[in-house]
Parts: structure tokens; sequence; C-alpha cells
């Protein structure tokens, strides 16, 4: 099979696929605002993640090797995997912003109910997945389009993780005056690397 006729079976592949994806997104606003059921935060957060991850393979195809073409063309769950992934790296970074380790005025802010003192209740869990919502409209076109950006980078996830990580190992240091290694090298960002097709990772909270 030519590259030309490989290309156009994945674009064909992809076509489908997000239209899928974009449904399932647009199913969700839908049952939301037509049953006025809760808005099922984590759902739309992985669909995001699914749609990025579908336009940045539209965006790389051409620049894909003849094999990586050719692995894509034969199988449909080789495509489906890399948005997948994207969808996984949109709920983790969600849940970042609830714990405070991505915050910023460019990242949303999240309402949490409050838990009981001094022992959390089976209530009070819940509520947190029940009642957690983005606090403004700002802030939920903000937790949807980081979900995106989530699924489109595929390192702008694992440079926070990373980042996080090393924040960590240092405040361990800091706090016993010891030396605490990893038990696997993590390994630095240069700034051609940071800068090359991937938004630079936000300062985590301490």
């Amino acid at each position: 099979m030519t590259r030309t006729a490989m290309l156009l079976k994945i674009t064909r592949r992809l076509i489908v696929m997000t239209a899928i994806a974009l449904f399932f997104v647009v199913g969700i606003f839908a049952m939301t605002l037509l049953r006025g059921d809760r808005f099922m935060t984590s759902w739309a957060c992985f669909g995001c993640g699914l749609l990025g991850g579908f336009v940045s393979i539209q965006q790389r195809l051409k620049k894909f090797g003849d094999d990586e073409l050719d692995l894509l063309s034969q199988s449909w769950f080789q495509i489906l995997l890399i948005p997948v992934y994207g969808g996984l790296f949109a709920l983790v970074l969600y849940i970042c912003f609830l714990s405070g380790i991505v915050e910023g005025s460019l990242f949303p802010r999240f309402a949490i109910p409050t838990f009981s003192a001094p022992m959390p209740t089976t209530e009070d869990m819940r509520n947190f997945f029940s009642l957690t919502y983005p606090a403004t409209g700002a802030d939920v076109a903000k937790f949807l389009f980081w979900s995106f950006v989530a699924g489109f980078s595929e390192r702008f996830v694992p440079q926070i993780l990373d980042q996080a990580q090393r924040e960590a190992l240092n405040g361990a240091q800091q706090r016993t005056g010891s030396d605490v290694t990893p038990t696997s090298s993590t390994p630095s960002l240069s700034p051609t690397a940071a800068a090359s097709d991937t938004p630079t990772p936000p300062a985590t909270g301490q």
C-alpha cells in the first residue's frame, strides 16, 4: 500500500472516530440540559481529552514514518490508543486542579463541598464526587480548554508529573536534611524540548 493510500485510510478512520467522540461530548451537555441532571464533569473532561487526542493525530499524521503509518492503517486499536491516553491525561490534570497541585489565574478553580470534622463521612465523599463543579462560567471554559490541551499535547501532563515529582523530592530533602534520590531518574527538560510543540507546564502548587 502506498503512503498516500495509507494516509487516506487512516484519515477516514480518524474522521469516523472523531465524530463519535464529538457526539459523546455533545451528548453529555444535551443530557444535562434536557433532563436537568447534574453535569457529568469527569465524563466531559475525558471526552475533551479524547477530542484533543484525535486532533493531535490528524495534525501530526504527515510527519509519521511509513512504518508508523502502516501500523495505524492496519489497526483501529492503534489509532484509538493515543486519544484514550489523552482522555486519561485529562482526568489526571483534573485531579491536579482539584488538589491544588496546578493552580493560577490561567487555570480553573472549583467549588468543593466542605468535609465534616474531624472525620469525613460517606456522605461527604458522595457529595465530593457529585457536587464538585468549576466555580464560575469562566472556570468551566478553562476546565474544558485544558482538558482538550491535555489530550492534544501528549507531553503536557507528563511534564507536570515530572515537575511535581522533582518538587516533592526537593521538599523531602529540605525536611530531612538527607539525600533523597528517586528510584528512577527523571530527565531534565531542555529549553528546546519544552518549547517545541508543547505548552510550558504550569508551576505546581507548594
